[in-house]
């Protein structure tokens, strides 16, 4: 789904020139749960932007389900965008005074493919990802939580081949974070290609494999050979708060 080959990503130029990333190879298969970790600074976004079609390389090649896009015009860009990713960001980015269904549909309005049955696949997702009862509420009436959960059933209304992630629990407490992070892992389980951007090592041992950024290179890629169960998490946090609750 996603081959990267000596990719340089260069801000500046001469002495002042700086490598946000420096010769990175780096393959994602369809269907994999990627996440990739590192400090602040070591070229997470960078990454992401590049995966995303959101910016593009100095140098080396990016191929996008087959396709090479590393060379691409801004317009073939957002062609590239709109018919194949999905993005999920730390801040929502809802439109405010537009309902739940009206923001998942919202893209369908852009998209440079058909999207059949827009409304009535925009409500289908948004009862699959629990909020069935909130299709005509605003982002100001819903909690972060369901905000995120808007914004994953908008990530999806075009289908995409991948969904990228940037820290999608950041501004979350544990119960919502761990409610999105379920999501993600069965959307996984449906086959969806998930890569996810993090600082938290304890949301990427959600994922299936996790990819390490040291300086601008890839310092390790390593499985997760006991993936941590969100469905799980939660279950243990509401037996807990019933305990506490009945104490």
């Amino acid at each position: 789904m996603i081959q990267m080959r000596s990719i340089v990503k260069r801000y500046g130029e001469g002495d002042t020139a700086v490598e946000a990333l420096r010769a990175l190879d780096l393959a994602i298969e369809e269907g994999e749960f990627v996440a990739i970790v590192g400090p602040s600074g070591c070229g997470k976004s960078t990454l992401m932007n590049i995966a995303g079609c959101l910016d593009q390389p100095t140098s080396g090649e990016y191929l996008l389900d087959g396709e090479d896009v590393s060379a691409l015009e801004d317009e073939e860009l957002s062609r590239v965008r709109n018919a194949k990713i999905g993005f999920v960001f730390q801040s929502f980015i809802l439109l405010p005074r537009t309902t739940a269904l009206e923001n998942v549909e919202m893209p369908t309005m852009y998209a440079h493919h058909a999207v059949d049955d827009g409304h009535e696949r925009a409500k289908k997702l948004l009862e699959d990802v629990g909020l069935g009862q909130r299709l005509h509420h605003l982002p100001t009436e819903l909690s972060g939580g369901q905000q995120q959960r808007v914004a994953i059933a908008r990530s999806l209304i075009a289908d995409p081949a991948i969904i990228l992630a940037d820290e999608p629990t950041g501004a979350l407490d544990k119960r919502s974070g761990l409610e999105v992070t379920a999501i993600f892992q069965r959307l996984h389980e449906q086959g969806r290609t998930i890569v996810m951007v993090t600082h938290d090592l304890e949301l990427a041992a959600h994922a299936h494999r996790i990819v390490t950024l040291e300086d601008g290179a890839i310092a390790s890629d390593e499985p997760v050979e006991e993936p941590r169960d969100a469905e799980a998490e939660l279950a243990e946090l509401a037996e807990t708060a019933e305990e506490v609750a009945s104490a």
